[in-house]
């Protein structure tokens, strides 16, 4: 890859770093209103075919996941010029998707100073382990990770326990302002559920929320997972790392077909994301169409995404994922050449 100093690319991205209100609105409407009315239509489609109802979750949980991501720029600030409009509608759209806006904006915001820092990993990011910790690992340990690089267990059941479970509880260490937020979000979506089983019952409910839940929850996992779990990513210890190599080598273009990639509100450019957080999510593309170093990154797509569910463990010797088999021929490899020097 071409080099670039840090400065220079700063100074070129930074008029991209200031959000558009006309935009900005333009985006909720065209968001929270198509989700909302596909709510209803499912809820009526009820009376007709559950086939149908579940055809129509699928979509409004797509817009559940554009929903997301306008909640995640205004945990960046940078959705709104306005600090307060940033926290109100966060907190709103935190809401609908199960999300405690400061609690996550706390922790999304270490995610983004420690992102591929093998020193700093475990708060807002996905469990990564090296293979020389695995290989010396106790076996509760080596079963516990295994379970939960288990695709199973990350996309299906890992939804419904940092959604509805983990999601609820504030840390010890949680700000008076992040657990009032907290308590709020907490409130607020037990009246809407519970208003909403009163309305229309608790059977209709749930055979409308359930789905939208779980292929929404799924769906924000997968690209959070996919956008740093590529072979070639970057992971380095705190002496060797660098803010603009984590941001460009460690994470990916998730080149998606265009009807995806506008109802994942362009989340794919998650490296010029995670360059500059303050990018609102529509000016993501523009940067990197304009900036030549940028469209050198790892570019993925469906199909060659779909090859990181046999990334498990960073392998700190080839600078790369590898998977559980991977270690076992490297483990062999070293008694092998341990008995020869023995021998």
């Amino acid at each position: 890859m071409s080099k670039l100093d840090p400065k220079i690319l700063r100074k070129q991205i930074a008029p991209y770093e200031k959000s558009n209100t006309k935009s900005s609105i333009r985006q909720v409407i065209n968001t929270l209103l198509p989700f909302f009315s596909l709510w209803v239509l499912a809820f009526y489609s009820l009376s007709f075919s559950y086939l149908l109802t579940i055809a129509i979750c699928v979509i409004a949980a797509g817009f559940l996941v554009r929903i997301f991501i306008i909640f995640h720029d205004c945990c960046h600030g940078s959705f709104f010029k306005n600090r307060r409009a940033n926290n109100i509608l966060g907190t709103i759209t935190g809401i609908l998707t199960l999300c405690p806006y400061e609690q996550w904006k706390h922790s999304h915001s270490i995610h983004h100073a420690t992102s591929s820092n093998l020193d700093k990993r475990g708060t807002g990011d996905v469990w990564v382990l090296t293979v020389d910790e695995y290989t010396e690992a106790s076996r509760m340990k080596k079963l516990a990770y295994r379970l939960y690089r288990n695709p199973f267990v990350m996309f299906v059941l890992g939804p419904i326990y940092i959604f509805l479970i983990s999601y609820r509880f504030n840390t010890k260490n949680a700000r008076a302002r992040e657990r009032r937020n907290t308590y709020i979000t907490n409130i607020a979506i037990v009246a809407i559920a519970g208003l909403l089983c009163w309305a229309i019952g608790w059977q209709a409910f749930l055979l409308v929320q359930g789905p939208i839940f779980l292929i929404s929850g799924s769906l924000g996992i997968w690209l959070f997972y996919v956008q740093h779990q590529f072979e070639d990513s970057y992971f380095e210890n705190q002496d060797e790392w660098d803010y603009v190599k984590a941001a460009l080598d460690g994470s990916s273009y998730y080149k998606l077909p265009k009807v995806l990639q506008w109802i994942t509100g362009n989340i794919g450019f998650h490296h010029v994301h995670h360059l500059s957080p303050r990018v609102p999510n529509y000016y993501l593309e523009e940067v990197h169409n304009n900036h030549k170093r940028l469209q050198e990154v790892q570019t993925i797509t469906i199909k060659t995404s779909l090859r990181s569910l046999n990334f498990r463990l960073w392998d700190e010797q080839g600078k790369k994922f590898i998977g559980f088999k991977e270690v076992k021929r490297l483990e062999k490899n070293k008694k092998k050449k341990s008995t020869s020097i023995l021998a």
